[in-house]
């Protein structure tokens, strides 16, 4: 196994550079495709690669040198972990993990799904949970529930740049040569190193991006519109439907990232809204009885770990605009 591994690490050295031949990865493909412990060796072969190479060692790159040290690394860490299975460094929560492009990756009850093994890589945090995720050049993310971010194999290579489906809180690595994108269906969010939550749900009318750190440029993908730029304590709210950029400064932006410590906080929030929310991160399914629910308007704040889903709807109730009942699976509101 070790001789062949030699030349598995050889095609991996020359896929990470950017050099491997489509013959090559033709090969490499295939083994990977093999068995799960060949995609598991692949993987933490590029952890190790991430460590061991620096960006401007790559852009200087020298094939023989940069294979020398990669082969350095390994030794080092065959030598730290002989005792340790191969599989010791996979976590399972909600759904299998696999971990890819990571040094460091953690869970709170959520998940990842790598697709496929030189596709696209996806992780996720499922319907009533949150997943923590660390990138690859060291940009923290969290998700929140029935989020994703997919980024591609050779993140950090040459570019850094995420799509994200729901919503994220990011603290990303500076790095001023190469600039971190995160992109959703309707807006482009470009940075160099700060910390800032994006929400973009299908279901949402308005995407919000609000920043605590640093400095951002904002795309419109929705409408040509001239690039906004965003300082510590402002927002952008996005209609969807009107299709404009609306920046707001002096925003009370520790709201808009109290989800990350479980707390919910409603404030003249819209009813659909706040069932949005609630089926989110309860896991729960939700129906408005009439559409003259869909009006009111809603203050509270809530602690998912303290407070039950029937602990909310309670203090729904005692508003006296709305009462609850509750069939079969679903939670009706009239």
């Amino acid at each position: 196994m070790e001789e062949k591994n030699v030349h598995i690490d050889e095609l991996i050295t020359l896929f990470l550079s950017g050099q491997l031949n489509p013959e090559g990865k033709e090969k490499l493909n295939a083994w990977i495709a093999q068995s799960e412990e060949h995609r598991a060796y692949f993987m933490h072969r590029q952890e190790v690669w991430f460590s061991a190479i620096q960006e401007k060692e790559r852009v200087l790159y020298d094939s023989e040198a940069a294979f020398r040290k990669f082969q350095t690394r390994v030794e080092a860490h065959r030598t730290l972990h002989k005792q340790t299975p191969l599989w010791g460094w996979v976590k399972y929560a909600a759904v299998v993990a696999l971990v890819g492009l990571v040094a460091y990756f953690s869970y709170q009850r959520g998940g990842t799904d790598l697709k496929n093994a030189l596709a696209d890589i996806e992780m996720q945090a499922p319907i009533g949970s949150q997943a923590h995720v660390r990138l690859p050049d060291g940009t923290s993310v969290v998700l929140n529930a029935g989020s994703r971010i997919v980024y591609a194999q050779d993140f950090g290579v040459d570019s850094r740049e995420v799509r994200l489906q729901g919503e994220g809180y990011f603290e990303v690595a500076h790095n001023a040569e190469v600039p971190f994108y995160v992109r959703s269906e309707n807006l482009q969010v470009k940075v160099l190193g700060t910390k800032f939550n994006f929400r973009d749900y299908p279901e949402d009318a308005d995407v919000v991006v609000s920043l605590i750190e640093g400095k951002v440029a904002l795309k419109n993908e929705i409408r040509t519109e001239s690039e906004k730029i965003l300082m510590p304590d402002e927002r952008v709210i996005l209609n969807k439907r009107e299709g404009f950029m609306k920046v707001e400064r002096k925003a009370d932006i520790a709201a808009d990232t109290q989800w990350e410590r479980g707390i919910l906080s409603f404030d003249e929030t819209l009813l659909p809204e706040v069932i949005n929310v609630l089926e989110r991160t309860y896991g729960v399914s939700i129906r408005l009885e009439t559409d003259s629910l869909a009006g009111y308007r809603f203050y509270g704040r809530f602690n998912r770990s303290e407070q039950t889903i029937q602990d909310v709807l309670e203090a729904l109730k005692a508003t006296g605009k709305i009462r609850y009942a509750k069939k079969e699976q679903t939670i009706i509101l009239y």
